[in-house]
């Protein structure tokens, strides 16, 4: 009985409220300045609060589940991670006509140099049975009238935490193409004034997408380790769609020589 009073307070609350602000939505233009900075205040800090509800209810409902960190980790890792916009759902889900450095979350933003941009980009969700990230990203390209295009992924705080340069650092990428391109993928791992760069081709013709970064053959100075990115390059990707169904990434100890 207690939880049938409460269910029904919460839809009668529910809907006074839309009420409310549908009503203010509506008197928007004739509403005195000052009551409407207060409506609008309110109406930020509420969105936020509603932002807040939606994503964790998305975390908790959707399948594969949100949040989710699943994947093979290879024996000895001592890292791993996913990024935020393959693990969980973002507030902006895409766009278009899409300007150099812009973000998408947190952790990814697009590089280019095209004098017009015809690209999208935008956050869709991975329904497939094989799929073990919640979301993917996808990339549509038009003309390009640039010389590059990249995808950079900043890494946390975590994967420089004991970056060592016995260290290999693993990504694994599941990608689908309308038509044949090169990727490559380039680690950027700042140290002091220096940053050190590997560049390996994604093998986009084997069925495990995978690259590994050996950190033995930089001069990395292992005291000042401070950032790390991941930059995925696209070479000539006019006029293709590239979804991105997922992103990881491992730290493994290399085996002692």
């Amino acid at each position: 009985m207690a939880k049938l009073r409460k269910g029904l307070l919460a839809r009668f609350v529910n809907r006074r409220m839309r009420q409310y602000w549908s009503r203010a939505a509506a008197q928007a233009p004739r509403t005195e300045l000052s009551e409407l900075r207060r409506q609008r205040d309110a109406a930020r800090n509420l969105r936020h609060t509603l932002d807040e509800l939606t994503y964790q209810a998305d975390s908790r409902l959707a399948l594969p589940r949100i949040g989710s960190t699943a994947f093979p980790r290879p024996q000895g890792t001592d890292w791993s991670w996913r990024p935020q916009a393959w693990r969980g759902a973002l507030p902006v889900k895409g766009l278009v006509a899409v300007e150099t450095r812009t973000t998408l979350g947190d952790e990814v933003t697009l590089f280019h140099d095209c004098r017009v941009s015809e690209l999208t980009l935008r956050q869709l969700r991975n329904t497939r049975e094989a799929d073990l990230a919640p979301f993917g990203l996808r990339l549509d390209v038009f003309q390009f009238d640039g010389s590059f295009l990249s995808l950079v992924v900043d890494l946390p705080q975590t994967a420089c935490d004991g970056l060592r340069k016995r260290h290999l650092l693993r990504l694994d990428v599941i990608v689908e193409m309308e038509k044949p391109l090169e990727i490559f993928a380039r680690l950027n791992v700042r140290h002091g004034p220096n940053t050190e760069q590997i560049v390996r081709e994604l093998p986009l013709h084997e069925d495990k997408v995978m690259v590994e970064f050996d950190l033995a053959y930089t001069n990395l100075n292992e005291k000042r380790v401070e950032a790390a990115w991941v930059d995925l390059i696209f070479e000539g990707p006019q006029m293709n769609q590239v979804t991105i169904r997922d992103v990881t990434f491992c730290r493994v100890p290399r085996a002692a020589l």
